[in-house]
């Protein structure tokens, strides 16, 4: 059977979602593109438009190309953005440019560790749904924060692993897998911080919709190798979850019994 899922309207497949910055060139992006399989392309307009003298050095339009060649589709970012306010302005100008109502909501409220600020966070989500905006925030792994989001009328939430560019994996599996648990009709996106496919596929083993990621793929050795690795891991762990994990145990538990049967017999 397959197995799909929705952005909005939008049924999709791959539950690998890739971003598009930081590649050794647009040959090497398109390459990583078709080795994922991803259905969904992120690009953050705020860094890709501020180039020096203006104009975008023709980035937009080569992303948004590819997209169009590979039958993707492109989800705007406000990466960048440090108030409500700010990534709303970001929101409408990606939706006149790209003329798409998705955005990936960004809003930064700590420098160091780039951690989003719940507080615009709400603000910005909840103006945007009512001017008619699929908002998918990027939020921390806070249930309160996350139920905040949802309350605003968000459908879709984006908690992150770790911080932005640290490829350090699952910092917290309990608080992802207690969103999981407690949201349980929120599709859940985890975003940032993934650095190699194990974290991947551990993500998807907790329930979690899809992934996101831009900086362990365009940033790794071979690109277009690691986002192949991506996409398997991606597809396993889902395939793990839903099959269903064995039961986890502080003892050992051994594997084949002494005595009685080898098998269970009904």
């Amino acid at each position: 059977m397959t197995d799909t899922w929705q952005i909005g309207d939008t049924t999709l497949q791959s539950r690998f979602l890739l971003g598009t910055a930081g590649y050794p060139s647009p040959q090497v992006l398109r390459e990583a593109i078709d080795a994922s399989g991803s259905q969904v392309l992120t690009l953050g307009l705020k860094r890709t438009l501020a180039v020096p003298g203006g104009g975008d050095n023709g980035f937009v339009q080569i992303i948004r190309d590819t997209a169009k060649e590979r039958g993707a589709h492109l989800l705007p970012n406000t990466a960048g953005c440090r108030s409500a306010r700010e990534a709303i302005n970001l929101a409408y100008m990606a939706r006149e440019l790209l003329g798409t109502h998705w955005i990936k909501l960004e809003v930064v409220g700590d420098e160091q560790t780039l951690q989003p600020d719940p507080f615009e966070l709400v603000e910005a989500a909840r103006q945007l749904i009512s001017d008619g905006f699929e908002v998918l925030p990027y939020c921390t792994d806070d249930l309160v924060s996350a139920q905040r989001l949802v309350d605003a009328g968000c459908r879709i939430l984006m908690p992150w692993a770790a911080p932005i560019g640290s490829g350090l994996g699952l910092l917290n599996p309990w608080a992802l897998r207690t969103l999981r648990a407690r949201l349980p009709h929120i599709t859940l996106i985890v975003d940032a911080g993934l650095g190699a496919p194990s974290h991947a596929a551990a993500a998807m083993e907790l329930g979690m919709d899809a992934v996101l990621l831009n900086s362990a793929v365009s940033q790794s050795g071979n690109p277009v190798g690691m986002a192949s690795a991506f996409a398997h891991a991606v597809q396993g762990g889902r395939a793990g979850f839903k099959a269903g994990l064995m039961p986890t145990s502080d003892v050992a538990v051994a594997t084949t019994p002494v005595g009685g049967q080898p098998f269970v017999l009904l």
